[in-house]
């Protein structure tokens, strides 16, 4: 479906992830049961914690936190992904376009974000412990949330505006399963150098410089742990952050791969397999990395859903 060259675009084709009769129903079947396992998931996470009194500290707040947005996150694309495998009508308005564009900007820096602060939380508390209820109080970890929230508030309606005033009037086919950024602006037939200009400046920021504080972090806990003298005193002051590297290292990873690596590099249909692995994979596997290898949770999950239920508090 192609407009003419002169003819306003009113509405996009988001093609998926494939065009193969066969296939429609078995990526509807696995999209749907990932869907509900990321749902269900970190629901549970949530549930765990707020009836947790023990897991009312500021790492377990986070990983609330962290959890609601995941759940965010995915919703903003596979509804529209499964309800465009059933339709023939695979299409999305231009304002619905933007709008979620808008939403999976804020809530992608978000996770970046969380993530961030996570680390930081795991800093404090390692190389830090002494003063590490006074450092991550309340009010703290209250202000790193919300603080959070503004930077990727301004981030998201910025390149929504920019992308916004955009005309669109050639093929109105988006080749992805959503509306990223990229594909959007390979459609637009009006000039994009401010909003090329604007990625290439403040996108370092959004996700180059969390992974750059990720980074530093963890290099003075590690430096840290090595210097503790018995092997199960490192092995626990460890445990305390490996669930975090690896999450870390899926969301950061793909994202990075995705989005900073030479164009001359890029596939259409390999990188909206890299997106399934940051937008659908990585919220679906949080609850699990973080609940498997993580005792404190595990418990608190057989408290909130088999045995004796506390009150909430926070």
């Amino acid at each position: 479906m192609t407009k003419l060259n002169g003819t306003k675009v009113t509405e996009f084709v988001l093609l998926g992830l494939s065009d193969r009769p066969e296939l429609q129903i078995l990526l509807f079947v696995v999209f749907l049961m990932m869907y509900l396992t990321t749902l269900l998931g970190n629901g549970v996470i949530i549930r765990a914690i707020s009836m947790t009194p023990q897991l009312h500290t500021p790492m377990y707040f986070f990983l609330g936190n962290l959890s609601c947005v995941d759940m965010c996150f995915t919703s903003v694309t596979i509804p529209k992904l499964l309800a465009n495998i059933l339709s023939k009508k695979k299409t999305i308005s231009v304002p619905g376009c933007i709008a979620q564009l808008s939403f999976f900007i804020s809530l992608a820096g978000m996770e970046c974000a969380l993530l961030t602060v996570m680390a930081y939380d795991r800093y404090v508390a390692i190389c830090s412990p002494l003063h590490y209820g006074m450092i991550m109080n309340r009010r703290m970890c209250l202000t790193l949330v919300a603080i959070s929230w503004l930077i990727v508030a301004v981030h998201s309606v910025l390149h929504s505006v920019l992308t916004s005033t955009l005309s669109f009037c050639g093929s109105n086919q988006i080749h992805h399963f959503f509306c990223d950024m990229t594909p959007l602006l390979k459609l637009a037939c009006s000039d994009t150098s401010v909003n090329e200009l604007v990625i290439f400046i403040e996108g370092p920021f959004s996700v180059v410089v969390p992974f750059g504080i990720v980074l530093v972090s963890y290099v003075r806990i590690i430096t840290v742990i090595l210097k503790i003298h018995s092997a199960e005193g490192r092995r626990n002051a460890f445990s305390t952050c490996s669930s975090h590297l690896l999450v870390v290292a899926l969301y950061f990873g793909t994202i990075i791969f995705m989005y900073f690596r030479p164009t001359s590099s890029y596939s259409l249909d390999y990188d909206r397999v890299v997106s399934v692995m940051y937008t659908v994979v990585a919220p679906m596997l949080n609850p699990f990395i973080y609940s498997l290898r993580n005792n404190e949770v595990k418990r608190a999950l057989c408290r909130a859903f088999g045995g004796k239920r506390s009150a909430p508090k926070m």
